[in-house]
Parts: C-alpha cells; structure tokens; sequence
C-alpha cells in the first residue's frame, strides 16, 4: 500500500532522498524503493519519450536540453524530478575547451553526423533516427604500436571540463538533498578500445595481438584515472556513486570469454576500483549490458558496489536469482522493467504493471535496489506506459515493517 504523505510505515517522518539512498546502498531497507530517472546517462530518457512525458504530465512546453548527443537524451528538468520524487541527480563533466561538437549534414542528405573528441564517427538517419551510431574509428586498419603512439588523447584534467561542477553538486546534496552521481569521462575501457579501434580489428587484436591490445587500453584506464584524481579534488567526499561504464557481454553470452576477460581486463577494472576506493567513500556503479553473470563473482572480488543495468531479458540474468545470489554484495540499480519485451508502444499499461511488480518482488527485499528500467527509456514508449511504471513503483514499492 502506499505511503501517507509525510509519515513512512515506521510512524516517524519521511526519508530525505540523499538519506534514502544511502540507507539502500548500504543494505539495509528504507522507508521506500529509491527511484532513478535521468541520474546517469544510462538511466535516462530519450527526447522525444521525454516531451511526450512532459506532455502527457501538464508541464510547461520547454526546449528539452540534450546531455547525451550520441544517445539524445534529454536533460530530467526539475519540475519532473519533483513531480515524479527522483531520488538521484547527476553532476557530469562538461566538454573540453578545445573541443566543440560540429553536427553537418552527409552529402545525399540521408545522416546528419560528426566526430567526437576522440576522433570517432558518429551519424543518425534523418528519417526516424532515434540516436546516432559509429561509422568511424580513429585506430582503424593497419596499425602497430609506434602507430598507435602518434595518437592523442584529450586532456582529462581541463579545468573547463570542471567549471561550475562544484556549486551544482552542493545544490544536489545541500539544497535539494538528492543523492550525488558522479559520470565518468568516456565510455569504458573496453568500449574505448573497440570505439576506437573498430569492433572487427579490435576483437582480432585482443586475442592475436594482446600487447597492442593492452597498450590501448591501459592508455585509456591512464586517461580515467587522471579525470578521477581531478575530480575528487573538486568535489571530495559530495560523491555518493561513482558511476562507470564496460560493456562486454550480448544477449546470450560474453563477448569475451570469462577467461579473456580475468586475464585482459580485470586488472585493469582492478586498478581503476582500488584508485577510486583509496580516494573516496563512494560507491562504485559499473553498467555492463547482456549477460554477465558468469563474471559477477570476479566483480565482487574486485571490490564493484553496483550492478547496472540488470538486464533481465539476457540469458542468465533472472532478477530473482541474481538477488539471491548476490544480493548481499551487490545493489541492483536497474532491472525495474524489461525495456527490451515489455516497455515499448506495443505493451499496455497493466503489462507493464506486471513487469514492474515482479522485479520489485524480487529484488527489494533487504534493501540494495535502487529502481530504474533496464537502460533508458526509449523514444517509442508512451507516457501512459512510463506512468503506470510509475504509479507501481509507488504502490508495491514501500517497505513493511
């Protein structure tokens, strides 16, 4: 049932969100389920879902802000954080000084494009795109160690990536008493070497040629942990979660084996973890899609506070297993609702009840879950599907005493 304004099922007062999160976090039952929408760029919202929301709620029309070009994800506005009770807020690092986004249009007039900082391509079709997609690696082909050598990463510590970030995260913790989510620089290791280096070379070199492999990524990991170092002298201990990002695995398996990966790249998520842990009390979010269970354990061991995005609809990913077995080490962040079999145009709004039900049976008890769908919402899904996520939420999501 859901709660009394003001007064939680313990008869005492309400959880402050910051408070809320905390608590689940820390593994033990608050007064509700924390609920995330747009506190990371993976449990965010795409535009067009986003107007349509806005819509459908009576607010303002307004000029959504994008804070993710490649994924056009609109920036949650405060009016919809107080209306739906968003629990968490990103603070996110802004784009180098030396570096703008250039958005031109492909000759035939078919993609509208451009090129990151990195030197990756980046286009979306201009008929019905919903997100742009890569086209282009900077270390694609025929290249060997002195090649890669010439290549040049951005700065991670340019002071304009950092302007204004301290004041807006003591107005999320201060003023607004959300909990603080910190994004990282880039997409993850891994991903930035595949990004970078083209998903065919890529994959070849990371079994055929694993020191060219490694020098990429270890200069990547080099690249994060410097932007860390910066950003926990801006904001110290504000930090509530520390989010990163490592995709690796698919639908039905890894995309690497779990051997490759304790050999390849777990040492290198090692390092990154004990940095951040000798530098801060936050905790620590990595978001790998698809079915990763297999290393779930290696992610514990290596010191992961929060799993994301919980995909629910992969091979080995049932979320009442997955809180079985880990839930006394991981938080779940995500698996609130199958974005990929049930949160769409072509499901009503008492499927999507049903979704919502289950995964919250099964993965709030005892705290650790903090609530979200399964990666962002996406710009098909209509806002009387997001609604009835919603209202669900607040009706199965309060604890009992």
């Amino acid at each position: 049932m859901m709660t009394l304004p003001g007064v939680d099922r313990r008869g005492g007062c309400i959880m402050n969100s910051r408070e809320r999160v905390l608590t689940t976090l820390n593994h033990r039952e608050p007064d509700r389920v924390p609920f995330d929408m747009g506190g990371t760029v993976l449990t965010g919202i795409n535009v067009k879902a986003y107007t349509a929301l806005r819509d459908y709620l009576g607010l303002p029309r307004i000029e959504p802000t994008i804070v993710d070009v490649v994924q056009q994800l609109a920036q949650v506005d405060d009016d919809v954080l107080d209306h739906l009770g968003v629990d968490v807020k990103n603070v996110a690092p802004r784009s180098s000084a030396s570096y703008q986004i250039e958005i031109k249009e492909t000759e035939d007039g078919n993609y509208t494009y451009f090129y990151d900082e990195y030197g990756i391509g980046w286009r979306m079709p201009r008929a019905g795109g919903l997100y742009y997609d890569m086209f282009d690696h900077p270390l694609r082909g025929d290249i060997d160690e002195s090649n890669f050598d010439c290549y040049v990463l951005p700065d991670p510590k340019d002071p304009a990536r950092f302007v204004g970030l301290r004041e807006a995260a003591e107005r999320v913790v201060k003023e607004e008493q959300r909990a603080l989510v910190v994004g990282n620089l880039s997409a993850g290791i891994f991903e930035m070497y595949l990004w970078t280096r083209g998903f065919i070379d890529g994959y070849a070199d990371f079994i055929g040629r694993p020191s060219l492999s490694q020098k990429i990524m270890y200069r990547f990991m080099d690249m994060q942990l410097a932007y860390w170092e910066k950003m926990f002298d801006v904001l110290g201990n504000m930090i509530n979660v520390v989010q990163l990002a490592d995709d690796f695995a698919g639908q039905n398996n890894m995309l690497i084996s779990p051997s490759s990966y304790r050999r390849y790249l777990k040492p290198l998520h090692k390092e990154l973890f004990d940095f951040i842990r000798s530098r801060s009390s936050a905790k620590i979010f990595l978001h790998s899609c698809g079915s990763i269970r297999k290393v779930i354990p290696d992610l514990i061991e290596i010191g992961l506070d929060i799993i994301n995005p919980v995909q629910v609809s992969a091979a080995g990913m049932d979320s009442a297993e997955l809180k079985r077995e880990y839930g006394k080490d991981l938080t779940f962040w995500g698996g609130g609702i199958d974005t990929q079999r049930v949160f769409d145009e072509n499901h009503t709004p008492e499927e999507v009840r049903e979704d919502v039900k289950r995964r919250i049976i099964d993965l709030m008890p005892g705290g650790g879950f903090v609530y979200a769908a399964v990666h962002n919402i996406q710009g098909n899904v209509p806002p009387e599907n997001i609604m009835a996520m919603w209202e669900t939420l607040q009706e199965y999501g309060t604890y009992t005493t």
